[in-house]
This record gives C-alpha cells, sequence and structure tokens, in this order.
C-alpha cells in the first residue's frame, strides 16, 4: 500500500478566537455603578491585552471585534507565542466585571502554520532559503492582526470520502491545487489579507481562517470566486463563517450603549484621544514623496538614520527630516522581462492603491535588471506588501539580502526627477560619475534605473562595504560638484533612502 506524503509544516503562534455573548438582560438591570465598573474592567482588560502587559511578553496580538448577528457579540481575538499565554488571557477576562455580563459562547483555538506547498525550497535549505521566501513565511508565522474594518471567520475541512478524498491525493496534485487556489487570493492583494491556522488536535475542524478587509464585498466576492475552484467545490467542507467590525478599546462604552464603533481613535483639540472614528473610517497618514525611507528587511531604523541625514544635510543633500516623515521601503530585484514585470506590479499595485498607507509602488529598469520599489507608511503595512511582490517573477533578491553584500552598507537615491530635456546630460554624468565610484575604496557596485512609465525619474542604487566608505564619497569635490550641477537638472531635489 503506498503510503501519501504529508506536506512539511511549520507553526508559530498560538490564535485563539474568543466569542462572546452579552446578557442584555442582565445589563440593562444593572445599576449604573456596576455597569461602570464593567465597562472600565473591560476597556483596561482590552488596552493591556493589545500592549501585551497581561502576558507579560514580547510576542503577539491582540483585538477586539463586535459579531454582527445572534450567536455571539464580540470577538476577542489574541496571537500568542504559546497556548499558556492564552490560557491566561482567558482567565484574566474572567476576573474582571465584565464577563459577569457576558456568556462564552464559543472559542477557536490554533496555531499559525505554513506548508511544503508554499515553499518546497523553505523547508529544504532552512536557514540557507532565500531571504525574501523566509521573511514572507516569518510575517505568516508571526503576524500582526491586520489594521482593517472587518474581520470574517470560519474554520474548515478538506473532504475525504468516497468521491473526492483530499488525503489520497498524492503531493504533487495537492500542490497544483493549492497553486490555483493561491492565484485567487493574490488577486485581492491590498483588498483582503488572512491568517491562516492549523487546529488538527486542537478543536474540531482542521484549519482556521481568518479575513481581514475594509470592504466587506470584497470578502465576500473572494469566498464567491473561490467557491469554484476545485480545490474549494471538489475538497472543501466548511463550518459556521462569523462576521465582525474592529473597535479599540475606547469604544467599549460606545458599543454597550449602542452607538457606533470604530478601529481609529481621533485626537480632539487637546490633545487627548477620543473614541471616534474618523470622518471616513480609514487611517489618515501625513505623508507624500520625499520622505527618508527604512529598508523592510529588518526594520533598518538604527540609530545612525538621524545622524547620517544631519552630515548630509551639512554637505547640502536632503536626505529626509528624523521625525514625522518616515516610510518604508521594500525593493526587489527580478531577472523578468520588464514588460511581464510591469504586468504583474501594476495589477498588485490596483489593489495597493485601497490603502491610505500605500505611497508608491514603481518598476525600475537597467540594462541588466530591473528593482521593484514600494513605499508604505507603515512597517506593518511594507511587511505585508514585500509578500506579495516576493512572488512577482523572477524575484532573484531583495536589497539588503545578497549575499556578495553581506555586512555592507547601502544608500540609494531615490525620486531623481530630472528635468526632461536634461535627461541624456544626466545619464552621462552618471557614467562619469560612475567611473569615478569605481576606483574610490569600499565602493561595490552603483546602478542607474529608471522608471518604466516615466523615464525622468530615475532611482539610483549604491553599495559600500562600509558607511564611512559612502561618507567619502559625499564628501569629495567630485560630489559637490554633481549636486551643484544638479541643482540646474533636476525638477526636484533628490531624495535619499538608506539600506543599512
Amino acid at each position: 500500500m503506498e503510503r501519501r506524503q504529508a506536506p512539511q509544516t511549520d507553526e508559530g503562534w498560538y490564535v485563539l478566537h474568543d466569542f462572546r455573548s452579552v446578557d442584555w438582560n442582565a445589563w440593562r438591570n444593572a445599576p449604573e455603578h456596576r455597569r461602570e465598573r464593567a465597562l472600565e474592567d473591560g476597556e483596561q482588560y482590552l488596552s493591556s491585552a493589545q500592549s501585551l502587559a497581561i502576558t507579560e511578553g514580547e510576542e503577539g496580538d491582540s483585538a477586539a471585534f463586535t459579531i454582527v448577528g445572534h450567536e455571539a457579540d464580540l470577538l476577542f481575538l489574541h496571537l500568542r507565542p504559546t497556548v499558556a499565554d492564552l490560557e491566561v488571557l482567558e482567565r484574566q477576562f474572567e476576573q474582571t466585571a465584565l464577563a459577569a455580563f457576558t456568556d462564552h459562547s464559543d472559542s477557536y483555538l490554533s496555531v499559525t502554520e505554513v506548508s511544503g506547498y508554499m515553499s518546497e525550497e523553505y523547508f529544504e535549505e532552512g536557514e540557507e532559503a532565500d531571504g525574501g521566501i523566509a521573511r514572507y513565511i516569518e510575517s505568516r508565522l508571526k503576524p500582526d492582526i491586520p489594521d482593517a474594518e472587518y474581520v470574517n471567520f470560519y474554520p474548515m475541512d478538506k473532504r475525504r470520502d468516497a468521491e473526492w478524498n483530499w488525503y489520497d491525493l498524492s503531493f504533487d496534485e495537492r500542490k497544483e491545487y493549492m497553486a490555483a487556489h493561491g492565484d485567487i487570493g493574490r488577486d485581492y492583494a491590498g483588498k483582503v489579507t488572512q491568517i491562516i491556522s492549523g487546529s488538527v488536535g486542537l478543536d474540531d475542524h482542521e484549519w482556521g481562517i481568518t479575513l481581514f478587509a475594509d470592504d466587506p464585498a470584497d470578502i465576500k466576492d473572494l469566498l464567491y470566486e473561490m467557491r469554484f475552484d476545485p480545490s474549494s467545490s471538489r475538497f472543501g467542507e466548511f463550518g459556521r463563517f462569523r462576521f465582525g467590525q474592529r473597535f479599540v478599546p475606547e469604544h467599549l462604552a460606545s458599543y454597550f450603549d449602542g452607538a457606533p464603533v470604530s478601529r481609529e481613535v481621533d485626537q480632539g483639540a487637546d490633545g487627548h484621544a477620543h473614541g471616534h472614528g474618523s470622518a471616513d473610517g480609514h487611517e489618515h497618514g501625513h505623508g507624500g514623496d520625499g520622505r527618508h525611507a527604512h529598508s523592510d528587511a529588518d526594520s533598518r531604523d538604527s540609530s545612525d538614520g538621524p545622524d547620517v541625514r544631519s552630515e548630509l544635510e551639512e554637505l547640502g543633500v536632503y536626505a529626509g527630516k528624523p521625525h514625522g516623515e518616515d516610510v518604508h521601503a521594500v525593493v526587489l530585484y527580478s531577472a523578468a522581462d520588464t514588460d511581464e514585470l510591469f504586468e504583474e506590479v501594476d495589477g498588485l499595485r490596483t489593489n495597493f492603491d485601497h490603502y491610505d498607507s500605500h505611497v508608491k509602488t514603481a518598476v525600475y529598469d537597467a540594462d541588466d535588471e530591473a528593482a521593484v520599489v514600494s513605499l508604505w507608511e507603515t512597517d506593518r503595512a511594507a511587511k505585508t506588501a514585500a509578500g506579495f511582490l516576493a512572488e512577482l517573477p523572477d524575484i532573484v533578491r531583495q536589497a539588503g539580502d545578497d549575499d556578495e553584500a553581506e555586512g555592507s552598507w547601502g544608500t540609494m537615491g531615490m525620486f531623481y526627477t530630472v528635468k526632461p530635456d536634461y535627461r541624456e546630460d544626466f545619464v552621462d554624468t552618471f557614467a562619469d560619475v560612475g567611473g569615478l565610484l569605481e576606483e574610490m575604496d569600499g565602493h561595490r557596485k552603483t546602478t542607474l534605473l529608471a522608471n518604466v512609465e516615466d523615464e525622468n525619474d530615475m532611482f539610483i542604487a549604491s553599495r559600500w562595504d562600509a558607511r564611512e566608505d559612502a561618507m567619502a564619497f559625499f564628501r569629495s569635490e567630485a560630489f559637490s560638484d554633481t549636486v551643484e550641477w544638479g541643482r540646474d537638472v533636476l525638477a526636484e531635489r533628490p531624495r535619499h533612502v538608506f539600506l543599512a
């Protein structure tokens, strides 16, 4: 008898979906002082859970949601490194005055997981696996709860009956089904985010699926489209679907008052937080072009950042403000045909644009390689985007990950917007400067790339043995002359991004 190959799995954080129903009769009949105490305890519990104070750890996340329908009223969603952490969170809530007004209507225990269907390379090569893939998988195993307005949760199993038995398929067949299924999900990048968790042996079903979106219709459309995919139509069996809206702890009282709730807390005129959502229910940034960006490779916002910017400012080179203008950058290089790459990126970018935190995503091209540059206002958004971008065609490396540059220091000048009449002069001058760079100590490589949609938008990537080697160039007379010349040919002052 042939033994089927089970895919390898890797587990991350444990997940608890804690559903609560409110005893509204008890709430209405309770004296005011009991209700006030309950709300105070409840808000403190939720705030402490989200700040990780209850479990005294440094990893995990928590969020609260209202649940629409009769089977539950509230969902407390917790992710933590251990089951013991989740058990503490459960008991801590039971000690609050709010718990007396709720019933524990349902719960679901699972653990985030990735499998060999996603990347055999990751399991075969371990620590030697591609850095971009490894970081993407890390984000799946230890995810932040997405900052989206709505949540959808359902458990599911793979069918095992006489006609369609998932577990009788070969690994290659199952992998093919999962790849086609994943292609549908990628079409919703930027619209719907998911947390996939395994629950074999932990709860009644095999997986828990948690979806997040700002538009409920996006969740419906995704699930409807997936119903026609064979991995669902032939092999999928689903439990109860539950749908809810996220709210901040400060809105707990509004919920019990029957007032609207939101995931946002506005800052009032007095500078204090008030429990009211923003006018359009979205997070508002204060970004725009011309901001210092951090590499998403490992959140490289080091203490050197402001010092480097200050040094460059003294040299007349604008490098972004130390505070209030930060963005987060993902830069990946691809060996794919540029037209093919752009077509893929353009599809992702359309979805990315649904998010206020998306600043820019573009393809830049050079003679020997192409780069995909994606800028975001938050590190969380950049990490999420990196996962989708890592699956673009023929990605060869992510900035900061290439082996030959290990231990090096990188600086990339972005948004070199050249006046159209001077573009040829700019390219020629770069070639001259490139010749000087090749002779400088510590210089490894510098490449000029142009935005495929706007040839006057230039992107310069440069890597050095050490920061001081790069600073020596910035202090050089040749660079000073280039900066002075650039004042006449650039439509805007250059903006710089550092990859350490």
